[in-house]
Formats: C-alpha cells, sequence, structure tokens
C-alpha cells in the first residue's frame, strides 16, 4: 500500500459504503477489499468476513458508526 494512504480513511469510507449495503435490519454485503474488511472486523465493527456468506453483520458499534460515516462522506451539504 502506498506510504502516502491512511489505511484508517480507508476503513472509515468502506465502513459508510457498508452501510448502504445495508438489509435485514443488520447484514451488509461483503463486497469490498479484503483487506479493509479485515481491520474492520479487527475493529470490532463487523463479523468475521471470512466465510461463505456474502454478507457480514455489523456489531452495534459498527452500525453507529457506519450510519454516521455515511452521513458525514455522503449527504448533500
Amino acid at each position: 500500500m502506498n506510504q502516502d494512504i491512511d489505511p484508517d480513511r480507508i476503513d472509515d469510507a468502506v465502513l459508510a459504503l457498508l452501510w448502504l449495503g445495508l438489509h435485514d435490519g443488520w447484514r451488509t454485503w461483503k463486497g469490498f477489499d479484503w483487506d479493509a474488511m479485515d481491520r474492520l472486523h479487527r475493529k470490532g465493527m463487523i463479523s468475521d468476513p471470512v466465510g461463505k456468506a456474502k454478507s457480514v453483520v455489523f456489531t452495534e458499534e459498527g452500525r453507529r458508526e457506519a450510519e454516521r460515516l455515511f452521513r458525514a462522506l455522503f449527504a448533500r451539504r
């Protein structure tokens, strides 16, 4: 990864975009960079992305933070 790229900011953007795929209350599609998904799992935001399921489950904190970041990054100002 490029030294000028902040992985925490990437994780924030991925978490916010995961909110966009929210379905069934807590599940979201997991079609994002595997490294970012693994970091979000280690940060306690989502369930373990490794497995056959095509989605992951937000933790309570992860869902709250995903919505906050989505609104902060993508809402009209």
